[in-house]
Formats: C-alpha cells, sequence, structure tokens
C-alpha cells in the first residue's frame, strides 16, 4: 500500500497521537508534512472554557486553516507524498457535536459554498483509536495550556464520533491502529510493526491490534 499512496492522512481523537505519528512517517518516508496548527487558533483555549459561546468560531478558524493548507499544497504541484494530520472530509465530525442547530445550519451553508474546492485525493487513512481513559492521560501529560479544560467526558463523546464516522469509511483505504495497546510514537519495535503492516496491506480496511 504504502508504495502506491501520495497522500495519506493520519487521524484520531484529541490525544491518540495523530500529529506525532504522522512526523514520525514523513520522517521514514520522505514525505512533505502538512499538519494542523492548534496554536494559532486563537479561540481554541477559549473554546475549552466555554464551549457554547466559541464552538463556531472555533470551528470555522479550524475550516479555514485546512483549507488554506490544502490550498497551498495543491498550488505547489509537488511529486512528493504527503503526510497530513487531518482529513478535511471530517470536519463537520466537531461542528454536529458542538454547535446548536442554528450555528450547525451556518456552518453547512458556509461549507456548501466552499464546494468547488477539490481537496486532493486520499490515498490511505490510518485511523488511531483508543479508550477515552488513554486519551485523557495523553492529553493530561503533554500539558498543553489550551487543552487544561478539556474533560475525559468530551474526550470520551469525541472518541465516540470518530468510531461512528470511519464505521462507515469508504472514500480511501483505511487502517486503523489500537492506540491502547500500541504506541507507534514513542515506540520504535511498534513503529516498525506498523510500517511493515502497511507496507503488506493488500486490503480496502485493515486493523492493527497487537504487537506480536
Amino acid at each position: 500500500m504504502l508504495e502506491r499512496a501520495r497522500h495519506i492522512v493520519v487521524e484520531g481523537p484529541i490525544g491518540a497521537g495523530k500529529t506525532s505519528l504522522a512526523r514520525r512517517l514523513s520522517e521514514r518516508l520522505g514525505a512533505t508534512l502538512l499538519l494542523e496548527r492548534p496554536e494559532e487558533n486563537p479561540f481554541l483555549a477559549r473554546f475549552y472554557q466555554d464551549m457554547e459561546r466559541w464552538g463556531l468560531a472555533t470551528q470555522l478558524s479550524f475550516l479555514y486553516q485546512r483549507i488554506d493548507l490544502l490550498g497551498a499544497l495543491a498550488a505547489a504541484h509537488q511529486d512528493a507524498p504527503c503526510v497530513a494530520d487531518f482529513l478535511l472530509d471530517k470536519d463537520p465530525l466537531f461542528a454536529e457535536l458542538n454547535l446548536g442547530s442554528d450555528e450547525l445550519a451556518l456552518y453547512r451553508r458556509i461549507l456548501a459554498a466552499m464546494a468547488p474546492i477539490e481537496p486532493p485525493a486520499v490515498d490511505l487513512v490510518i485511523y488511531l483509536q483508543a479508550r477515552s481513559e488513554t486519551l485523557i492521560d495523553r492529553v493530561r501529560k503533554r500539558g498543553l495550556e489550551a487543552e487544561r479544560a478539556i474533560t475525559e467526558d468530551y474526550i470520551g463523546k469525541v472518541s465516540d464520533c470518530y468510531a461512528r464516522y470511519f464505521y462507515d469509511f469508504e472514500a480511501a483505504p483505511l487502517f486503523i491502529v489500537d492506540a491502547d495497546v500500541l504506541n507507534p510514537v514513542d515506540r520504535d519495535e511498534d513503529f516498525d510493526l506498523l510500517m511493515a503492516r502497511l507496507e503488506a496491506m493488500r486490503g480496502y480496511r485493515e486493523f492493527f491490534g497487537y504487537a506480536a
């Protein structure tokens, strides 16, 4: 699978390790790295303090950031493979979780107005899934100021939304990693196992849930 994949996306809920794994993959593959920049979202810290008030502003800020990043990638016309830590088609997931009905309707109108923007085709999605206890523990350990107010309950809701989204996902080959038992970010042996399984992947959907 890897030899044919030009645009790889690593996805997963908060704390799953998607950004760190995207970095490792890009280094191993010599690929361009395309990362979200939550530190550049001026509403994010306020969102975790008051989700109802700051949900729409946070959502739209991330939406435009993602579109700008993908637009710059398309404009570069480069031949090198790319590894990203976000999937644009998943953007409504957080909107549906965090916005009230009126704001969600407005968000959908804005998103629909962007329909002519065609994101690059995705050749492979790596989805990191883990229990909410694991996710909140990792969030606490990285100690980012903007994330101090995140609760395990909220992370559990995000994780459930991801699970439902990828349950029916058919837009690209999907490689599901059990990030509860595997840590390809911090353990070299798990990362090497992950690479070996990705290189041997032949089906459209595979699950990687053991380290031996």
